[in-house]
């Protein structure tokens, strides 16, 4: 996502020669992507992730003990021997009903990471798993198969997440979200690390400079440097807690390459970085190692990898995982647009041309065909979408952001891509009740909202994106544009903002652009509802949440949609207890 408000380098020069007061105590050394690499075999915790009715992928990463004289093999450094890793699968937390084990080899072609499917599961069932090598053995993690019983409707509940920048804030949200106990999976849409580096393109608050620094220090461009980043999200104890309590699925967006990526280049990579193609196939090494996803089934005719994909859970419905990076079309930019990464409309002829052009797409044709076809699919409630970059279509008020009286859009999202946009919209509308109701799942942008897909025409379906983790949102970014004025003037330009944007976009029937946090999606056969869990609204006592290690994002408000109706509405208050447990 490129921020909106300002240019995102112009804002961040400078920062990390600032002196910074720090505001939370130390947490880890300087070296705290490596330091877990010291702390045994298994210092980067376990995760489990990519659940189907049957299987479920198990993952930690085997640090090989280091012989007298001989160097650590940290993440990265391609060091290390390869060493035997035993795995189990129970269904109790001391493993007296095992139901599944083996032995694999860690090496480091493979960054020393361990990735497993175990398979022949029972579905709908919650298991423990663990590692052990060389009398060593791992923590405990708890995972579970999904309710993926033909004809069945079981409960359904997961926490929506996206934007985890390091050098944002404290991964709080995962650290509530590791404290639930009801959640079938955490689902993470993208940008769960950050490219930036620790110099003039830092990204996040100063008070957190040298408290809570990236690694390596510098951009990350290869290999070495993407395994390092990766390995200090798994060594943050707040994600290490959220992966070890509940499995994830997951799908990358931009900033686990370069900001506003496409298919043969990126809006923050530059020609003397090397070829974009090279780190990009680094990235997506780095990627698939660190994470508990399951391996790409490369037999499927595709260009490329194809990593979409599809879960789904009984009669109740589905879920598509998209994946609109590989293969999209260079975004439309307009150097003079006051607001980096956003587009006029209705001003340029050649730019309203380029965004209705039917030769540019964000997903490759084969991709959006298998959308329309998932969605067309007869026998199940709800069609959830893990989408990566809103597919609602958002105009935003130039004159709401100091930008004059002109009306822009996100070239980076769906907007961007109106020819596609417009396809899938109308496929969504012409589908007759018995085919379901479409429910997109997204990130991205920072800030959260509820929203119709169609504000004419027939209900084409809902829409509800979660705020960041950390990620800077309306009011860091107002703020730092207004001059860095008292957090109740930012607060109230953010909400002046914001009431703006509504009044010309009535298909938002919710925004909120200053929390941080995760949503909670429930789905029931007669509603799916988003409970949106944020930190507090910033203060002159407290003006960034984000920077306390003890602020945890807490319940604000809710929205959903009813079954048939495919539209946004209000919600009573928070979700209750679930209807039925996993085994």
């Amino acid at each position: 996502m490129t921020t909106p408000g300002i240019k995102r380098r112009t804002v961040i020069a400078g920062v990390a020669a600032a002196t910074a007061a720090v505001a939370a105590p130390r947490v880890f050394d300087p070296a705290v992507a490596a330091a877990p690499a010291r702390d045994g075999i298994f210092g980067y915790g376990v995760a489990s992730g990519d659940p189907t009715g049957t299987s479920v992928i198990i993952w930690t990463r085997a640090t090989p003990p280091a012989k007298k004289h001989e160097p650590v093999a940290t993440p990265g450094s391609g060091r290390g021997r390869s060493i035997p890793v035993q795995w189990e699968v129970a269904r109790d937390p001391k493993f007296r009903k095992k139901v599944a084990h083996g032995t694999v080899h860690t090496r480091a072609s493979s960054d020393h990471t361990v990735k497993v499917d175990v398979t022949c599961l029972k579905p709908y069932t919650r298991y423990y798993y663990r590692f052990h090598s060389l009398g060593e053995w791992s923590t405990v993690g708890r995972t579970q198969t999904a309710a993926d019983i033909p004809g069945e409707v079981r409960a359904l509940r997961m926490a929506l997440v996206s934007c985890s920048n390091y050098t944002g804030g404290y991964f709080t949200a995962y650290r509530a979200i590791a404290q639930r106990d009801d959640l079938d999976f955490v689902l993470h849409v993208g940008d769960y690390i950050y490219e930036y580096g620790n110099g003039a393109d830092r990204y996040g608050p100063k008070e957190l400079v040298g408290v809570r620094d990236g690694a390596p220090a510098t951009e990350i461009l290869d290999l070495e440097d993407y395994r390092l980043r990766h390995a200090l999200h798994k060594a943050d104890p707040d994600a290490r807690a959220a992966h070890r309590q509940h499995p994830w699925i997951t799908i990358f967006d931009d900033h686990e390459v370069a900001n506003n990526a496409w298919a043969a280049g990126a809006q923050n990579h530059q020609a003397d970085e090397g070829p974009y193609l090279a780190r990009r196939n680094a990235a997506m090494q780095a990627y698939l190692e660190w994470m508990p996803f399951r391996m790409p089934n490369q037999h499927v005719p595709h260009r490329g990898t194809r990593f979409f994909k599809r879960f789904t859970f009984g009669a109740l419905g589905d879920l598509s995982i998209l994946e609109t990076r590989q293969n999209r079309s260079e975004q439309v930019t307009f150097p003079q647009s006051p607001l980096d990464g956003f587009v006029p409309i209705g001003v340029d002829p050649r730019i309203d041309a380029a965004l209705a052009s039917p030769d540019r797409h964000l997903p490759e044709r084969e991709q959006l065909e298998w959308i329309k076809e998932g969605v067309a699919t007869r026998g199940r409630r709800w069609h959830l979408f893990g989408n990566q970059v809103m597919i609602t279509p958002i105009r935003y008020p130039g004159s709401a952001l100091g930008a004059g009286d002109i009306t822009l859009v996100n070239a980076d999202q769906w907007d961007g891509y109106a020819t596609d946009q417009a396809s899938l919209l109308s496929h969504l509308q012409a589908q007759p009740a018995r085919a379901g109701d479409v429910v997109v799942l997204t990130g991205d942008i920072h800030s959260s909202w509820a929203c119709d897909l169609a504000s004419s025409g027939a209900p084409a379906g809902v829409e509800f994106v979660t705020p960041s983790v950390t990620s800077d949102g309306f009011y860091e970014i107002l703020r730092q544009f207004l001059g860095n004025p008292a957090p109740e003037v930012a607060v109230g330009a953010t909400r002046q903002v914001v009431g703006a944007m509504q009044q010309i976009n009535p298909g938002v029937k919710y925004l909120d652009g200053i929390g941080h946090g995760y949503t909670l999606i429930d789905v029931t056969p007669e509603r799916v509802q988003a409970d949106f869990h944020h930190t507090p609204v910033p203060t002159s006592a407290a003006p960034d949440p984000r920077v306390n290690a003890a602020v945890l994002p807490t319940y604000t408000r809710s929205f959903q949609t009813a079954a048939g109706s495919r539209r946004i509405s209000a919600a009573s208050g928070p979700v209750g207890p679930r209807n039925d447990h996993p085994a």
